[in-house]
């Protein structure tokens, strides 16, 4: 399963690609007529191609090329996670220590150690994936061996199906089936030594219960347990399962849990396996040492950037700790540093940088976040906010979304002050009706089209989110903030990690929108790019270990892969 790619020539990487590029798209555009997915070149819709076949597949129910779940005659019959193993890209590191022969899927006592048990059918002499649990190790052992930058890029709901929808829409190309694939940077980019593996995202459990004020579990082991049967969900990321109802927690024989965002982030920030809607708790309750507080005790800063609410699950996980990942305002006081319902006498020190969304979005009250809940924003009560902030004697430079500036140059502006004045920086952005960052589609453009969800078990679709001119402009990318994290990070410390969520991968893979979808992971590659750059700029590979992934998957089928593809663009001739 590893494969270890070192650096080569930019220049015969390019020209391979373009060889590459060429023959696929000669290809693709012939299979395309052949299947009468297309029309021919001169009556071809090629403008925001795929708006219209999402738009089209939520009008008919169903699409000849794509659906979600286990039903080819419809667009979708599952609109949630999937146990799908899940790809990761490493680059200045390897995955070698956890993969193929070391899988910790191949020892009883292995499994034992994370599940706390040996989960049925999961212990396979065979396995050539390795643990969610795994990632954390990475880390772990890329600081041990001195790498002084140290990035988790996560793509939140991001599987290989997913990431192969995107390499195609961005690449126009259809040409891999299996393996790492090629079309989208962090595929193509052989700037450092880089490697390609795939992991179990199941949790611990589902369904234990917590008390959110007293930040207790009440069943600890909750009510389905977690494991993981390649017999039955696939060796590899790109197996088509015997049984594709295992995926989904719905086999009868052999029912695993399946994870959500928070238990799966917890495993890669903390390294055990956990309970769904976990903060870095483990199944009984305790609280985790993130690898952010292991490093920021060593002095590395530590900062923290997402394109969805600041407290979301995977954001969260990188710092907090809590029973449940609703408690918001809780989270984000454990993000900065304040006192919280976690940690009420002792907070830990905080993060350097915290950049993400969540602004406009107000609440009066909110029961999934107990007692000491505030009314005003959603994700920062008002009072940390005030507290936190440099301009009255916090240790922030806070900035946020401004009407009638442009984003990245609110953003800019604040970083300046911040690295100047050593201080550190908090960033809040998004749309106001929703608290994300606005949606990229595959396009490039920000004008989503519907999704659909199930309602009694019929299809029913959800209105497309609209942005006007200043939610575009007031609003930073995640490459944007990306950049900014890191160098005010540089600016702190010698040394630094740094956690970046694409988070709305999974937003729109919930909502069944491919197109979303696509535009959703280029925004992540875009930040990937802009961490490359970066280093580059510094000569700083050696110093750096990256690790590209996702938290979980969901349940994208490609039924046609060509379908994706403009056939009016022209492949150049050979």
């Amino acid at each position: 399963m590893s494969n270890v790619v070192g650096p080569v020539s930019r220049e015969r990487q390019a020209g391979t690609m373009r060889a590459r590029f060429r023959r696929d798209r000669i290809v693709a555009c012939a299979v395309l007529i052949a299947f009468g997915l297309v029309f021919p070149a001169s009556t071809a819709r090629s403008e925001d191609r795929l708006r219209a076949l999402q738009t089209a597949a939520v009008e008919q129910g169903r699409s000849d090329a794509f659906h979600w779940g286990t039903r080819p005659d419809r667009l979708s019959n599952w609109t949630s996670h999937s146990n799908r193993l899940i790809p990761v890209y490493s680059f200045g590191w390897t995955l070698e220590e956890v993969a193929g022969a070391r899988s910790v899927y191949r020892s009883e006592d292995a499994v034992r150690r994370i599940y706390g048990r040996i989960p049925e059918e999961t212990v396979n002499s065979s396995a050539e994936y390795f643990d969610q649990t795994d990632v954390h190790r990475l880390q772990a052992r890329a600081a041990e061996a001195g790498k002084r930058f140290i990035v988790l890029i996560v793509f939140d709901g991001m599987d290989w199906q997913t990431t192969r929808a995107a390499a195609i829409a961005r690449s126009n190309q259809a040409g891999y089936a299996s393996g790492r694939g090629n079309g989208l940077h962090f595929q193509d980019y052989r700037g450092a030594t880089t490697d390609f593996g795939f992991m179990v995202t199941s949790p611990h459990n589902d369904g234990t219960s917590v008390d959110v004020n007293a930040q207790t579990v009440a069943n600890p082991g909750g009510k389905t347990a977690g494991g993981y049967s390649a017999a039955r969900g696939g060796a590899t990321p790109w197996s088509v399962p015997p049984n594709g109802e295992y995926l989904i927690g719905k086999n009868r024989d052999c029912p695993h849990a399946v994870t959500d965002s928070a238990s799966s982030a917890t495993s890669m920030t903390a390294g055990i396996k956990t309970y769904n809607d976990s903060i870095n708790v483990d199944a009984q309750g305790a609280q985790a040492q993130t690898i952010a507080h292991q490093l920021q005790k060593i002095g590395y800063a530590i900062g923290v950037v997402s394109s969805v609410p600041i407290s979301h699950a995977t954001p969260a996980a990188a710092y907090a700790h809590n029973v449940h990942r609703d408690d918001y305002q809780d989270l984000t006081r454990d993000l900065l540093g304040r006192r919280s319902v976690s940690h009420p006498e002792h907070p830990s020190p905080g993060v350097d940088v915290l950049l993400g969304a969540g602004w406009g979005v107000e609440k009066a009250e909110d029961s999934n976040q107990g007692t000491n809940f505030e009314a005003g924003n959603r994700f920062i009560a008002p009072s940390d906010l005030a507290a936190i902030d440099a301009a009255t004697g916090g240790p922030y430079r806070v900035v946020h979304r401004t009407a009638g500036m442009k984003g990245r140059e609110v953003l800019d502006q604040a970083a300046r002050a911040a690295i100047d004045r050593r201080q550190r920086l908090f960033g809040l952005f998004g749309h106001k009706e929703t608290g994300h960052l606005p949606f990229r589609t595959a396009d490039g453009n920000h004008n989503p089209t519907a999704g659909v969800a199930i309602k009694a078990g019929k299809l029913t679709p959800v209105a497309a989110e609209s942005y006007s001119e200043a939610d575009i402009a007031e609003n930073p990318t995640l490459a944007d903030m990306t950049r900014t994290a890191l160098d005010v990070l540089a600016s702190r410390s010698d040394s630094f990690w740094l956690l970046i969520e694409a988070g709305d991968v999974d937003w729109a893979n919930h909502s069944n929108n491919i197109d979303s979808s696509i535009g959703a992971v280029m925004s992540g590659d875009d930040a990937f790019h802009a961490v490359t750059e970066w280093v580059e700029t510094r000569g700083a590979w050696e110093q750096t270990a990256v690790i590209v992934t996702a938290d979980h998957g969901h349940y994208l089928v490609l039924d046609h892969p060509e379908a994706l593809l403009d056939p009016t663009t022209r492949p150049a001739a050979p």
